[in-house]
């Protein structure tokens, strides 16, 4: 009888040592342990030959706008950013990875220290291909297809209590605090605290721009060069308070579900961690996985296009059906779980790399940097936060998760989510940070626009 013959388990290969292996020359396994030293994902050996091909692309004075080429100088600037950011005592723990790799970009380009060709490359890449909400898309399906029905029942109906309470509480906060520094509490609800939680600059400033430009006779450009500071601002503080929070969640792991919402629910996939190497290896099921992503999304744009409702909020709502429907095979939730993994480990750093250099002026985030809006920002966002903490700890929820779903309320649209939940290290909780941020976002502006027509 004959032996069927399998494909080489790489994995397994390498742990089975062989004579072959055992007799390898030091050379080559010094080399080995080269190739397995990583900047972020990238072996070492292929960071410093990318880095030399950029280097050359740069000095023909030409870089190729293939998607491939894109792809690695976004890797390498993400990761190196990261790289940096994690190696810095203190602020490694706070997020500082996540934040170098969005603003590090962002004041490379202020200061023109990243060539224009690179630059336009990457400017070009981020804004045609729009891949962040491809991130999105992944990152959504694979945490909403892996959470247990319970949970994802329970949650999505008790999230918006502490996060109501929070924005209430938040605004009066902030806006005493504003008007107790001399801002005025005009200004400071609807010009500081409003877009703070706005849900970012695409839902938030420029509809809030348009709709006081409209209902105050005031210039639209001028109007969004004045709200977009705050967002920007109280996004930067958000992703800070989220990494110290998961820093705190260390010293007291009584205080977090390390991204589960709610306590005493076991998860119905099991975590990377527990799965056998094969479970993941139907690499089949990780591409239907991909491309069913990919439909709800367009399933979203749909929505967008015939209701004019936001294409990630359809997407979340219609993956969650999806889950409670039981619509979606065990094989079809474990790809999903692997393609949520594969984006959250490798494509995160890229883009914050690329939002930061196409998307974050950094003159527009220094603007605001005086002593009255600083102040004024970190305590609405820590407003925000702390009381997300308290109600959510007093409904029977993890108290950092819930301040952290808060903390995406002020944070940068989708952007802002994928930097604060980065740094907290929970990008399981995208699907509750979107409520936050698109939902939330939208009462905000909705609500706003309503009552500054009543008192402009």
């Amino acid at each position: 009888m004959e032996t069927e013959v399998k494909p080489l388990d790489l994995p397994s290969a390498a742990m089975a040592a062989t004579p072959a292996a055992d007799a390898a020359p030091a050379w080559r396994a010094a080399w080995w342990r080269l190739m397995d030293t990583r900047v972020g994902v990238l072996p070492l050996p292929i960071y410093v030959l990318l880095l030399a091909l950029i280097g050359g692309f740069v000095a023909l004075g030409k870089v190729p706008t293939d998607i491939s080429v894109s792809m690695a100088i976004l890797c390498v600037g993400g990761f190196t950013c990261a790289e940096i950011g994690k190696r810095l005592p203190v602020l490694r723990h706070i997020g500082a990875a996540a934040i170098f790799a969005t603003f590090v970009p962002s004041l490379l380009v202020y200061l023109h220290a990243i060539p224009p060709v690179l630059l336009d490359n990457v400017v070009k890449f981020t804004k045609v291909t729009n891949f962040l909400y491809l991130f999105i898309a992944s990152i959504i399906v694979g945490s909403i297809f892996s959470m247990d029905r319970t949970v994802l029942v329970k949650g999505f109906l008790k999230i918006f209590v502490p996060l109501a309470a929070g924005t209430v509480i938040a605004a009066i906060v902030g806006t005493a605090v504003g008007t107790g520094l001399g801002l005025g509490w005009k200004h400071t609800l609807f010009f500081i605290v409003v877009p703070i939680m706005a849900g970012g600059v695409g839902e938030g400033a420029i509809p809030l721009s348009v709709g006081y430009a409209s209902i105050l006779g005031l210039a639209q450009g001028d109007l969004f060069a004045e709200v977009l500071p705050p967002v920007m601002l109280g996004s930067l503080s958000a992703i800070l308070m989220s990494g110290t929070l998961n820093f705190v969640g260390k010293r007291y792991p009584h205080l977090t579900g390390e991204g589960r919402l709610q306590p005493g629910v076991e998860e119905e996939l099991p975590t990377a961690s527990l799965q056998p190497a094969a479970a993941v290896e139907d690499v089949g099921g990780v591409a239907a996985a991909g491309i069913t992503a990919i439909t709800l999304y367009m399933v979203g744009l749909m929505c967008f296009r015939l209701f004019d409702f936001p294409a990630p909020v359809a997407m979340l709502f219609i993956a969650v059906m999806f889950k409670l429907w039981r619509v979606v095979s065990p094989q079809l939730q474990q790809g999903s779980h692997v393609v949520y993994k594969f984006f959250s480990t490798a494509v995160t750093y890229p883009l914050l790399f690329a939002i930061g250099a196409a998307m974050t002026p950094w003159e527009k985030l220094i603007a605001s940097f005086t002593v009255a809006n600083l102040i004024t920002i970190v305590a609405t966002v820590a407003t925000l936060m702390a009381t997300g903490f308290v109600v959510g700890r007093r409904m029977g929820m993890y108290p950092i998760e819930t301040a952290i779903v808060n903390a995406c309320h002020s944070g940068q649209g989708g952007t802002g989510d994928v930097a604060i939940l980065t740094a907290a290290n929970r990008m399981q909780m995208m699907p509750f940070a979107q409520i936050a941020t698109r939902i939330g976002g939208a009462i905000v502006v909705t609500l706003a626009l309503f009552f500054i027509s009543r008192i402009g």
